[in-house]
Protein backbone atom coordinates (compact mmCIF):
# COMPACT_ATOMS: atom_id res chain seq x y z
CA UNK A 1 0.00 0.00 0.00
CA UNK A 2 1.28 3.13 -0.68
CA UNK A 3 2.74 5.35 2.42
CA UNK A 4 1.55 8.99 3.14
CA UNK A 5 2.83 11.46 1.10
CA UNK A 6 4.51 14.61 2.42
CA UNK A 7 3.63 18.41 0.54
CA UNK A 8 5.22 18.73 -2.78
CA UNK A 9 5.44 14.65 -3.86
CA UNK A 10 2.59 14.14 -5.95
CA UNK A 11 0.41 10.43 -6.02
CA UNK A 12 0.59 8.54 -10.38
CA UNK A 13 -2.08 8.50 -12.39
CA UNK A 14 -4.69 5.89 -11.25
CA UNK A 15 -4.69 2.94 -13.70
CA UNK A 16 -7.10 0.26 -14.45
CA UNK A 17 -7.11 -2.94 -16.25
CA UNK A 18 -7.35 -4.79 -19.22
CA UNK A 19 -5.41 -1.59 -20.96
CA UNK A 20 -6.84 1.14 -20.14
CA UNK A 21 -5.47 4.44 -18.22
CA UNK A 22 -7.01 7.44 -16.86
CA UNK A 23 -6.14 10.33 -14.15
CA UNK A 24 -8.55 11.41 -11.85
CA UNK A 25 -8.28 14.97 -13.09
CA UNK A 26 -9.01 14.30 -17.05
CA UNK A 27 -11.99 12.63 -16.61
CA UNK A 28 -15.19 12.35 -14.04
CA UNK A 29 -15.66 9.55 -12.19
CA UNK A 30 -18.89 8.38 -13.85
CA UNK A 31 -17.18 8.00 -17.04
CA UNK A 32 -14.67 5.74 -15.34
CA UNK A 33 -17.85 4.07 -13.32
CA UNK A 34 -20.11 3.50 -16.61
CA UNK A 35 -16.67 1.59 -18.66
CA UNK A 36 -16.09 -0.63 -15.33
CA UNK A 37 -19.89 -1.63 -15.73
CA UNK A 38 -19.88 -2.07 -19.61
CA UNK A 39 -16.64 -4.29 -18.91
CA UNK A 40 -17.87 -5.89 -15.81
CA UNK A 41 -18.71 -9.46 -16.42
CA UNK A 42 -18.98 -10.09 -12.21
CA UNK A 43 -22.26 -7.81 -12.20
CA UNK A 44 -20.32 -4.93 -10.04
CA UNK A 45 -18.00 -7.04 -8.20
CA UNK A 46 -14.87 -6.60 -10.37
CA UNK A 47 -12.18 -5.21 -8.46
CA UNK A 48 -9.97 -2.58 -9.31
CA UNK A 49 -6.15 -2.63 -9.27
CA UNK A 50 -5.00 0.96 -8.32
CA UNK A 51 -1.51 2.56 -7.26
CA UNK A 52 -2.52 4.68 -4.57
CA UNK A 53 -4.22 4.50 -1.12
CA UNK A 54 -5.77 8.10 -1.54
CA UNK A 55 -7.31 10.55 -3.72
CA UNK A 56 -10.72 12.06 -5.33
CA UNK A 57 -10.58 8.77 -7.74
CA UNK A 58 -10.42 6.65 -5.25
CA UNK A 59 -13.33 7.55 -3.12
CA UNK A 60 -15.43 7.56 -6.14
CA UNK A 61 -14.95 4.34 -6.32
CA UNK A 62 -15.31 3.20 -3.02
CA UNK A 63 -18.43 4.86 -3.21
CA UNK A 64 -20.02 2.98 -6.15
CA UNK A 65 -18.85 0.03 -3.73
CA UNK A 66 -16.16 -0.92 -6.01
CA UNK A 67 -13.39 -2.82 -3.97
CA UNK A 68 -9.77 -1.58 -4.60
CA UNK A 69 -6.82 -2.85 -3.88
CA UNK A 70 -3.84 -0.61 -3.30
CA UNK A 71 -0.92 -1.95 -5.20
CA UNK A 72 2.69 -0.32 -4.50
CA UNK A 73 4.06 1.15 -7.19
CA UNK A 74 7.66 -0.53 -6.74
CA UNK A 75 6.12 -4.12 -6.55
CA UNK A 76 4.35 -2.89 -9.66
CA UNK A 77 8.08 -2.05 -11.11
CA UNK A 78 8.88 -5.59 -10.12
CA UNK A 79 6.51 -7.34 -11.83
CA UNK A 80 7.23 -5.26 -15.41
CA UNK A 81 10.03 -8.20 -16.39
CA UNK A 82 7.62 -11.00 -16.54
CA UNK A 83 5.86 -9.27 -19.42
CA UNK A 84 8.62 -6.90 -21.46
CA UNK A 85 12.06 -7.78 -21.43
CA UNK A 86 12.91 -4.14 -23.13
CA UNK A 87 12.86 -1.10 -21.34
CA UNK A 88 9.51 0.39 -22.66
CA UNK A 89 6.84 1.94 -21.05
CA UNK A 90 3.37 3.36 -21.30
CA UNK A 91 0.17 3.28 -19.59
CA UNK A 92 -1.56 0.63 -21.24
CA UNK A 93 1.26 -1.50 -20.07
CA UNK A 94 1.40 -0.15 -17.20
CA UNK A 95 -2.27 -1.05 -16.69
CA UNK A 96 -2.18 -4.63 -18.16
CA UNK A 97 0.92 -5.27 -15.55
CA UNK A 98 -1.48 -3.93 -12.58
CA UNK A 99 -4.43 -6.47 -13.84
CA UNK A 100 -2.54 -9.45 -14.03
CA UNK A 101 -1.40 -8.62 -10.95
CA UNK A 102 -4.66 -8.36 -9.20
CA UNK A 103 -5.67 -11.13 -11.96
CA UNK A 104 -3.16 -14.05 -10.70
CA UNK A 105 -1.93 -12.16 -7.08
CA UNK A 106 -5.06 -11.20 -5.75
CA UNK A 107 -4.36 -13.51 -2.47
CA UNK A 108 -1.05 -11.51 -1.68
CA UNK A 109 -2.76 -8.31 -1.83
CA UNK A 110 -5.14 -6.79 0.81
CA UNK A 111 -8.11 -4.60 -0.49
CA UNK A 112 -8.53 -1.48 0.92
CA UNK A 113 -10.31 -1.62 4.64
CA UNK A 114 -13.91 -0.49 4.76
CA UNK A 115 -13.50 2.41 7.28
CA UNK A 116 -15.82 4.07 8.43
CA UNK A 117 -16.32 8.00 7.42
CA UNK A 118 -15.03 9.27 11.20
CA UNK A 119 -12.64 7.00 10.98
CA UNK A 120 -10.99 8.58 7.62
CA UNK A 121 -11.82 11.88 9.07
CA UNK A 122 -9.52 10.96 11.69
CA UNK A 123 -6.82 9.69 9.79
CA UNK A 124 -6.84 13.11 8.10
CA UNK A 125 -6.75 15.42 10.96
CA UNK A 126 -4.19 13.16 12.66
CA UNK A 127 -1.44 13.21 9.45
CA UNK A 128 -2.03 16.77 9.11
CA UNK A 129 -1.22 17.54 12.40
CA UNK A 130 2.25 15.54 12.49
CA UNK A 131 3.02 17.30 8.90
CA UNK A 132 1.92 20.67 10.87
CA UNK A 133 4.30 19.19 13.66
CA UNK A 134 7.35 18.36 10.96
CA UNK A 135 6.78 22.13 9.27
CA UNK A 136 6.59 23.49 13.34
CA UNK A 137 10.25 21.91 13.42
CA UNK A 138 11.67 22.87 10.67
CA UNK A 139 11.18 26.70 10.89
CA UNK A 140 11.73 27.01 14.16
CA UNK A 141 15.34 25.43 13.13
CA UNK A 142 14.97 27.79 10.35
CA UNK A 143 14.62 30.62 12.69
CA UNK A 144 17.41 29.45 14.91
CA UNK A 145 20.29 29.46 12.52
CA UNK A 146 19.07 33.09 11.43
CA UNK A 147 19.38 34.35 14.80
CA UNK A 148 22.91 33.08 15.05
CA UNK A 149 24.00 34.98 12.14
CA UNK A 150 22.91 38.00 13.89
CA UNK A 151 21.01 37.91 16.89
CA UNK A 152 22.54 36.04 19.32
CA UNK A 153 21.32 37.81 22.26
CA UNK A 154 17.72 36.86 21.30
CA UNK A 155 18.75 33.19 20.85
CA UNK A 156 19.83 33.10 24.38
CA UNK A 157 17.25 35.27 25.65
CA UNK A 158 14.39 33.05 24.15
CA UNK A 159 16.45 29.20 24.61
CA UNK A 160 16.94 29.05 28.05
CA UNK A 161 15.47 25.51 28.65
CA UNK A 162 11.65 24.79 29.92
CA UNK A 163 9.33 26.77 28.47
CA UNK A 164 11.42 29.52 27.33
CA UNK A 165 11.20 28.19 23.46
CA UNK A 166 11.77 29.64 20.09
CA UNK A 167 8.83 28.59 19.15
CA UNK A 168 6.61 29.85 21.96
CA UNK A 169 4.47 32.18 22.12
CA UNK A 170 6.28 35.07 24.11
CA UNK A 171 9.83 34.30 22.13
CA UNK A 172 7.31 34.79 18.41
CA UNK A 173 5.56 37.98 19.87
CA UNK A 174 8.99 39.75 21.06
CA UNK A 175 10.93 38.82 17.63
CA UNK A 176 7.75 39.57 15.76
CA UNK A 177 7.96 43.06 17.45
CA UNK A 178 11.76 43.44 17.51
CA UNK A 179 13.36 41.45 15.33
CA UNK A 180 16.96 42.69 14.88
CA UNK A 181 19.15 43.12 17.90
CA UNK A 182 18.65 47.34 17.79
CA UNK A 183 15.19 47.31 18.49
CA UNK A 184 15.31 44.62 20.71
CA UNK A 185 17.74 46.43 23.01
CA UNK A 186 15.08 49.68 22.61
CA UNK A 187 12.63 47.99 24.45
CA UNK A 188 12.11 49.05 27.83
CA UNK A 189 11.02 46.60 30.97
CA UNK A 190 7.68 47.71 30.54
CA UNK A 191 7.13 47.33 26.61
CA UNK A 192 8.66 43.64 27.50
CA UNK A 193 6.11 42.89 29.90
CA UNK A 194 3.18 44.08 27.71
CA UNK A 195 4.23 41.70 24.94
CA UNK A 196 4.55 39.13 27.28
CA UNK A 197 0.77 39.49 28.23
CA UNK A 198 -0.20 39.58 25.26
CA UNK A 199 0.96 36.28 24.61
CA UNK A 200 -0.76 35.31 27.12
CA UNK A 201 1.92 34.76 29.92
CA UNK A 202 -0.17 35.36 33.60
CA UNK A 203 2.91 34.59 36.93
CA UNK A 204 5.85 36.34 36.85
CA UNK A 205 5.63 38.98 34.27
CA UNK A 206 8.00 41.91 35.80
CA UNK A 207 10.76 39.14 36.61
CA UNK A 208 10.77 37.91 33.22
CA UNK A 209 10.46 41.14 31.63
CA UNK A 210 14.04 42.28 33.53
CA UNK A 211 15.91 39.24 32.87
CA UNK A 212 15.24 39.62 28.97
CA UNK A 213 15.54 43.45 28.77
CA UNK A 214 19.21 42.22 30.27
CA UNK A 215 19.98 39.70 27.93
CA UNK A 216 18.58 41.71 25.30
CA UNK A 217 20.81 44.68 25.76
CA UNK A 218 24.02 42.75 26.80
CA UNK A 219 27.14 42.90 24.68
CA UNK A 220 27.16 41.13 21.33
CA UNK A 221 28.85 41.14 17.98
CA UNK A 222 26.69 42.95 15.28
CA UNK A 223 26.08 42.71 11.60
CA UNK A 224 26.45 46.16 9.86
CA UNK A 225 22.84 48.29 9.58
CA UNK A 226 21.81 47.73 5.89
CA UNK A 227 22.26 43.92 6.66
CA UNK A 228 20.70 43.60 10.25
CA UNK A 229 17.70 45.50 8.51
CA UNK A 230 17.27 42.59 6.09
CA UNK A 231 17.59 39.97 8.09
CA UNK A 232 15.16 41.05 10.28
CA UNK A 233 12.64 41.38 7.43
CA UNK A 234 13.53 37.85 6.99
CA UNK A 235 12.76 36.96 10.42
CA UNK A 236 9.68 38.63 10.55
CA UNK A 237 8.80 36.32 7.61
CA UNK A 238 9.58 33.21 9.35
CA UNK A 239 7.99 34.20 12.62
CA UNK A 240 4.70 35.14 10.94
CA UNK A 241 4.72 31.34 9.23
CA UNK A 242 5.54 30.22 12.61
CA UNK A 243 2.80 31.64 13.81
CA UNK A 244 0.37 29.97 11.59
CA UNK A 245 1.07 27.06 11.55
CA UNK A 246 1.69 26.74 15.85
CA UNK A 247 -1.99 27.92 15.51
CA UNK A 248 -3.05 25.12 13.02
CA UNK A 249 -1.59 22.79 15.26
CA UNK A 250 -3.90 23.96 18.06
CA UNK A 251 -6.98 23.44 15.80
CA UNK A 252 -5.44 20.63 14.53
CA UNK A 253 -4.90 18.92 18.35
CA UNK A 254 -8.52 19.99 19.25
CA UNK A 255 -10.08 18.53 16.31
CA UNK A 256 -8.19 15.62 16.74
CA UNK A 257 -9.58 15.38 20.46
CA UNK A 258 -13.19 15.71 18.96
CA UNK A 259 -13.20 13.26 16.13
CA UNK A 260 -11.23 10.42 18.61
CA UNK A 261 -13.68 10.70 21.81
CA UNK A 262 -16.52 10.30 19.09
CA UNK A 263 -15.25 7.24 17.73
CA UNK A 264 -16.74 4.11 19.38
CA UNK A 265 -13.07 2.29 19.60
CA UNK A 266 -11.97 5.48 21.55
CA UNK A 267 -12.50 3.70 25.43
CA UNK A 268 -10.92 0.39 24.07
CA UNK A 269 -7.54 2.27 22.72
CA UNK A 270 -7.09 4.32 25.68
CA UNK A 271 -7.39 1.48 27.94
CA UNK A 272 -4.17 0.53 26.52
CA UNK A 273 -1.25 2.10 29.62
CA UNK A 274 0.89 4.49 27.94
CA UNK A 275 -1.99 5.81 25.34
CA UNK A 276 -3.69 9.05 25.57
CA UNK A 277 -5.40 10.49 23.30
CA UNK A 278 -3.23 12.04 21.12
CA UNK A 279 -1.23 9.29 20.46
CA UNK A 280 -4.56 6.86 20.92
CA UNK A 281 -5.85 8.74 18.01
CA UNK A 282 -2.83 8.04 15.63
CA UNK A 283 -2.99 4.42 16.65
CA UNK A 284 -6.34 4.03 15.50
CA UNK A 285 -6.24 5.87 12.19
CA UNK A 286 -3.44 3.97 10.81
CA UNK A 287 -4.90 0.96 12.37
CA UNK A 288 -8.60 1.26 11.43
CA UNK A 289 -12.22 0.18 12.49
CA UNK A 290 -12.19 -2.53 9.68
CA UNK A 291 -12.30 -5.03 11.64
CA UNK A 292 -11.54 -7.70 8.56
CA UNK A 293 -8.28 -5.90 7.66
CA UNK A 294 -5.98 -7.81 9.26
CA UNK A 295 -6.02 -11.52 9.53
CA UNK A 296 -3.73 -11.95 12.84
CA UNK A 297 -1.50 -9.97 14.86
CA UNK A 298 1.28 -10.77 12.42
CA UNK A 299 0.09 -9.10 10.23
CA UNK A 300 -0.35 -6.16 11.88
CA UNK A 301 2.97 -6.01 13.29
CA UNK A 302 3.79 -6.39 9.95
CA UNK A 303 1.97 -3.08 9.37
CA UNK A 304 3.32 -1.23 12.04
CA UNK A 305 7.15 -2.21 11.56
CA UNK A 306 7.47 -3.77 14.67
CA UNK A 307 8.01 -7.57 13.28
CA UNK A 308 11.54 -8.09 12.08
CA UNK A 309 12.51 -9.87 8.97
CA UNK A 310 14.92 -13.13 8.54
CA UNK A 311 17.34 -13.24 5.66
CA UNK A 312 18.26 -16.70 5.37
CA UNK A 313 20.08 -18.33 2.80
CA UNK A 314 22.09 -21.86 2.99
CA UNK A 315 23.79 -21.84 6.86
CA UNK A 316 23.51 -18.43 7.51
CA UNK A 317 20.99 -16.04 8.82
CA UNK A 318 20.57 -12.91 9.65
CA UNK A 319 17.52 -10.59 11.65
CA UNK A 320 17.03 -6.77 11.10
CA UNK A 321 14.58 -4.70 11.20
CA UNK A 322 11.52 -4.06 8.34
CA UNK A 323 12.50 -1.62 6.21
CA UNK A 324 9.12 -1.43 4.21
CA UNK A 325 6.27 -0.04 6.71
CA UNK A 326 3.59 2.44 7.64
CA UNK A 327 5.82 5.63 8.62
CA UNK A 328 3.54 7.02 11.05
CA UNK A 329 2.74 3.65 12.37
CA UNK A 330 6.14 2.91 13.29
CA UNK A 331 6.26 2.21 16.52
CA UNK A 332 9.57 0.82 17.07
CA UNK A 333 10.51 4.37 17.72
CA UNK A 334 7.10 5.33 19.83
CA UNK A 335 7.50 6.17 23.64
CA UNK A 336 4.82 5.19 25.89
CA UNK A 337 4.98 6.44 29.67
CA UNK A 338 8.32 8.11 28.97
CA UNK A 339 10.18 4.83 28.37
CA UNK A 340 12.51 3.29 26.48
CA UNK A 341 11.33 2.63 22.60
CA UNK A 342 9.85 -0.74 22.06
CA UNK A 343 12.60 -2.01 20.16
CA UNK A 344 15.52 -0.94 22.50
CA UNK A 345 13.30 -2.28 25.73
CA UNK A 346 12.78 -5.69 24.08
CA UNK A 347 16.60 -5.67 23.36
CA UNK A 348 17.31 -4.88 26.90
CA UNK A 349 14.97 -7.85 28.18
CA UNK A 350 16.49 -10.40 25.69
CA UNK A 351 19.91 -8.74 27.05
CA UNK A 352 19.00 -9.91 30.97
CA UNK A 353 18.01 -13.02 29.90
CA UNK A 354 20.79 -14.31 28.21
CA UNK A 355 23.13 -13.27 31.01
CA UNK A 356 22.30 -16.34 32.52
CA UNK A 357 23.53 -18.56 29.63
CA UNK A 358 26.87 -20.48 30.09
CA UNK A 359 29.61 -20.00 27.89
CA UNK A 360 29.33 -22.63 25.58
CA UNK A 361 26.17 -22.52 24.92
CA UNK A 362 25.29 -20.92 21.22
CA UNK A 363 22.66 -17.89 20.42
CA UNK A 364 19.81 -18.40 18.19
CA UNK A 365 20.31 -16.13 15.48
CA UNK A 366 16.88 -14.30 16.19
CA UNK A 367 19.01 -13.32 19.25
CA UNK A 368 22.49 -12.69 18.42
CA UNK A 369 21.60 -9.06 17.16
CA UNK A 370 20.70 -8.04 20.42
CA UNK A 371 24.35 -9.48 21.76
CA UNK A 372 26.60 -7.23 19.64
CA UNK A 373 29.02 -9.34 16.98
CA UNK A 374 31.59 -9.41 18.78
CA UNK A 375 31.15 -8.84 22.89
CA UNK A 376 32.27 -10.85 25.19
CA UNK A 377 30.20 -12.68 27.27
CA UNK A 378 31.74 -10.76 30.70
CA UNK A 379 30.56 -7.03 28.84
CA UNK A 380 27.30 -8.31 28.58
Amino acid sequence: MAGPKRPGHHAPPARFGPGWSSSCRSRPIDQVLALLGEHDPTGGRLPVAIETSQGLLLAGLRAAGRQAFAINPLAVSRCWDRYRASCGKSEAFDAMVLANILRTDATAHRPLPADSELLQSLRVVTRAQQDAAWDQITLTNRIRTLLRMFSTAALAAFERGGRHRLDSPAARMILAAAPTPAAAAALAPHELAALLRCAGRQRGIAAEADKLHGILRGEQMRQPAAVEQAMGLHLQGLVRQLDAICQTLQQLEQRVDEVFRAHPDAKIVTSVPGLGVQLGARLLAEIGDDRSRFADARALRAFAGAAPVTRSSGKSSFVHARPAKTDPMNWSQAQLDGRLPITLRTAEQVKKILRFRAPSDPIASRYAQYMGSAAPIGDI
